[in-house]
C-alpha cells in the first residue's frame, strides 16, 4: 500500500520532509486502512510559516465578511455532497457506525451554515457612548491571527469543524493537527476547504503525533492562538507550553459526566422505559468513547434495583460489530491501547468492590466482529461510589457505573463530586425539581429528560478541570477574534496638561 501526502501547507499536499508514514487502522480488524504522511517539527514550522505569511500579507483577513460567509455556506454544500463518503471514512477510522458517521457529516455541515450565519450578522462595530458628542467611540472585532488547532480522535470531524469553521470566519489563518489514530476526515475536509476557494496557506494540515508536531504548534512564537481538544494530561502540559508564550489559549479537555435519575421520571412504564433508553444512549453511544458520555448512572433508591435490572437486559442485547455492518448498533474502541485501558479500568473498579451487572470482557467473535478487532462489551458496574478509580477518571469506554442516593441534596452532591464539569443530564417528572437541580450543577451542558444533543448555537465547554473557554455560539466565534476600541476626538484641541 502506498502512503497518501497528507501534509498540505501553503496550497500543497506533500509528503512529511523525513518521509516518514504512519499506518492508520482499521479498529474492526487491526488492519492498515491507509498510510499517511508522518509530519515532524519541520513540517510543523513549514506550516506555521505559510499560516503566519497569509495572515500578514494575504487578503483573507481583510476580504469582506459576505465573502467569508460565503465559502463557509460552501464548505456546507460539498460535506452535504460528500455525505456518504465521509461517513464511510469516519466509520472506518474512528469504528463508529455508518449512520453516526452521518449524523456526524450532518452536525458538522450545520456548524459550517451556523458561523456563516453569525459572521454575517455582525455590525460593523458596537458604538460606545462617551459622554460626548465631540468623540467617536466603537468596539470592533479583528481576527486573532495564527491558530493552531488540535483535535481528539473521538470525533475527528465534527471537532475539526467546531474550530475551523469560527477560526475562517473571522479572518484567520491555521495549522491543524488532526489525532494521528484517526486522521482521515480531516484530511478531507481540508480538501473541501480548497474546493470552495480558501486561499493557499489560509488553511495547513501536519498529520502526525503530538510530540513533535502538537508540542510545537504549543510553543512555536508565530501562533497567536492554541485550541485544544483531548485528554486532561495531554492538554494541561500544550496549555502550559501556549501560556507560556503568551498565547490566548481554548483547552475542551473531557468530563466525568453524571446522568441523575430521579424516581419519579419512573412513575410511568413509559417514563420508565424513557429513562433506561436515554440511560444506554448517555453511556453506550459510540462505545462510549465521547467526552460527554453519561458515564455515571446516579440513580434514586427506590427504583435502583429494577432500573439497573432493566438496563443490564438492555445492554447485553447491543449488537456490537464492524460499523459498517447492517444491524449493528455499537462498533469497536479505537485502538488497542484503548481497549487494554478499559479492561484495567473494570478489572480495578471488580478489585474495589464493585458489582459487575454486564458486559466486563470482550465478547465472542462473529461474522461482523473480528476476533483481531478493539471490541469489548457495554459494561455496568454496580455498587461504586466516589472512591473507586472507575468513578473518578474519564474512561472513554463502554463502562457505566451506577451509585445511589436518597435526597435530592445528595444527587446534587454526588453530580458535582467531580474534578470535570462537561455536562449532565436531569431525569424528572417534576419540572420543578429538573430546573432546580439544572441550576444548582456545576457543569457547562445540563440536559433536562434528554442526554447527548447540542446545538450549534448554544456554547460548548465545561467548568472545573474539563477545559477553559467556549467553543459554538457566539462565544465559539469571539474565542479566534480580538477585540479593539477605536477612539476618534472629532474636535481635536490643545489639552494644556503641561505647561511651557
Amino acid at each position: 500500500m502506498s502512503a497518501i501526502e497528507t501534509i498540505h501547507v501553503d496550497g500543497v499536499w506533500r509528503a512529511a520532509a523525513s518521509g516518514a508514514t504512519r499506518e492508520v487502522l482499521d479498529p474492526a480488524d487491526a488492519t492498515i486502512l491507509q498510510l499517511v504522511s508522518e509530519g515532524g517539527a519541520e513540517d510543523t514550522d513549514a506550516a506555521v510559516a505559510a499560516a503566519r505569511r497569509a495572515f500578514d500579507e494575504g487578503a483573507w483577513p481583510g476580504t469582506p465578511v459576505a465573502e467569508r460567509s460565503a465559502l463557509l455556506r460552501r464548505v456546507a454544500d460539498l460535506l452535504q455532497r460528500d455525505r456518504e463518503e465521509i461517513a464511510l471514512i469516519e466509520s472506518r477510522d474512528t469504528g463508529k457506525t455508518l449512520e453516526e458517521g452521518r449524523v456526524d457529516v450532518d452536525d458538522v455541515t450545520n456548524a459550517f451554515r451556523y458561523f456563516a450565519d453569525v459572521v454575517m450578522n455582525e455590525s460593523g462595530g458596537r458604538v460606545v457612548d462617551a459622554g460626548s458628542a465631540d468623540v467617536h467611540s466603537v468596539v470592533v472585532h479583528e481576527p486573532v491571527g495564527v491558530c493552531a488547532l488540535i483535535t481528539p480522535w473521538n470525533y475527528p470531524l465534527l471537532q475539526a469543524s467546531w474550530k475551523v469553521a469560527p477560526a475562517v470566519a473571522a479572518g484567520n489563518t491555521f495549522v491543524i493537527k488532526p489525532s494521528e489514530v484517526t486522521p482521515l476526515s480531516t484530511v478531507h475536509l481540508i480538501k473541501l476547504l480548497v474546493e470552495a476557494g480558501l486561499p493557499a496557506g489560509v488553511a495547513n494540515i501536519v498529520t502526525g503525533a503530538g510530540l513533535p508536531v502538537g508540542q510545537r504548534l504549543a510553543e512555536h512564537p508565530d501562533v497567536d492562538l492554541f485550541s485544544f481538544t483531548g485528554g486532561l494530561a495531554s492538554g494541561t502540559k500544550a496549555g502550559a507550553a501556549a501560556v507560556s508564550g503568551a498565547k490566548k489559549i481554548a483547552l475542551e479537555l473531557g468530563g466525568k459526566n453524571p446522568n441523575v435519575v430521579f424516581a419519579d421520571s419512573c412513575a410511568t412504564e413509559e417514563g420508565f422505559d424513557t429513562a433506561v433508553d436515554q440511560a444506554l444512549n448517555a453511556a453506550f453511544i459510540h462505545s462510549g468513547q465521547v467526552c460527554s458520555a453519561g458515564a455515571r448512572l446516579i440513580i434514586e433508591e427506590p427504583v435502583r434495583d429494577r432500573f439497573v435490572a432493566e438496563l443490564a437486559r438492555r445492554a447485553e442485547k447491543i449488537k456490537l460489530g464492524r460499523g459498517t455492518e447492517d444491524g449493528v448498533e455499537c462498533g469497536p474502541l479505537v485502538s488497542q491501547q484503548q481497549l487494554d485501558k478499559v479492561e484495567a479500568y473494570v478489572a480495578s473498579a471488580l478489585s474495589e468492590g464493585a458489582q459487575l451487572r454486564s458486559g466486563g470482557s470482550r465478547p465472542e467473535p462473529s461474522d461482523v466482529r473480528p476476533a483481531s478487532g478493539y471490541f469489548y462489551a457495554p459494561t455496568i458496574l454496580d455498587g461504586c461510589h466516589r472512591e473507586m478509580k472507575v468513578v473518578r477518571e474519564e474512561t472513554f469506554g463502554p463502562i457505566l457505573t451506577v451509585e445511589t442516593f436518597t435526597t435530592e441534596n445528595e444527587a446534587v452532591a454526588l453530580a458535582n463530586d467531580t474534578e470535570y464539569g462537561l455536562a449532565g443530564a436531569v431525569f424528572s417528572g417534576d419540572s420543578a425539581r429538573a430546573r432546580r437541580v439544572a441550576a444548582r450543577l456545576r457543569h457547562g451542558t445540563v440536559w433536562i429528560n434528554d442526554y447527548h444533543p447540542y446545538l450549534p448555537q448554544a456554547e460548548w465547554g465545561g467548568f472545573g478541570k474539563s477545559g477553559i473557554g467556549r467553543e459554538l455560539g457566539p462565544t465559539g466565534l469571539d474565542e479566534y477574534r480580538e477585540s479593539k476600541h477605536i477612539y476618534e476626538n472629532l474636535r481635536p484641541e490643545p489639552v494644556r496638561w503641561f505647561a511651557g
